[in-house]
């Protein structure tokens, strides 16, 4: 229903910001890392989720569409509720939480209020699937644009971090295109992944 809210910020409460949108204050349950950036009576741009659930719907926002996408992923998980996803991504970021699953890094998970050893460890392992299923054969993925139709050929750990991009929500062509310049023979995996975020974000 909702894609995004640009409004000023009425108020700022614990995991809570509210937005006024044309007089009009939107609660958005958040993050820490989202609450950090905003600042009470300046503007600020929210990407949105509406929750519907039985008996209640709740509106959530991020300061970023790769939050946004990893909120998503992470509710997608079996047993993963929206309050679970909020509390990992207030001490993860969407790059380290990316790096947790793909090192299998099950203790960064559990720092988060709320998730156990089970839990962090079924997000890992449907996520990593996912990953995997994302990731095509021998580290190709397809440009688009100007290369459509055309395959480049990635080192493994590019093909890592792509896939991991992939499970944050981007598609192929935003992938290959955020790796295109990216020093992946010498930077270190979460560096890869954490430059291809920002270079998609800017987009």
């Amino acid at each position: 229903m909702f894609y995004y809210l640009n409004g000023t910020v009425a108020e700022v409460q614990p995991n809570l910001a509210v937005i006024d949108c044309g007089g009009v204050g939107y609660a958005c349950a958040t993050t820490s890392n989202t609450l950090s950036a905003l600042k009470k009576g300046e503007r600020a741009k929210l990407y949105t989720y509406l929750h519907v659930a039985e008996n209640a719907f709740g509106l959530f926002g991020f300061g970023t569409v790769s939050e946004l996408n990893s909120f998503k992923m992470l509710i997608g998980v079996s047993g993963v509720g929206p309050k679970a996803a909020l509390a990992i991504l207030s001490v993860s970021t969407p790059e380290t939480l990316a790096m947790s699953i793909i090192t299998g890094d099950e203790k960064a998970l559990t720092v988060a209020p709320g998730i156990g050893k089970k839990i962090a460890q079924r997000i890992i392992l449907e996520l990593k699937d996912k990953m995997a299923k994302e990731s095509t054969a021998g580290g190709s993925l397809t440009i688009g644009g100007e290369s459509a139709g055309k395959s480049i050929h990635f080192t493994s750990k590019a093909a890592e971090a792509a896939a991991a991009l992939a499970v944050l929500g981007y598609s192929t062509a935003e992938v290959a295109a955020a790796l295109k310049g990216v020093d992946a023979e010498s930077l270190p995996l979460e560096e890869i992944i954490r430059a291809c975020l920002k270079k998609m974000v800017r987009s």
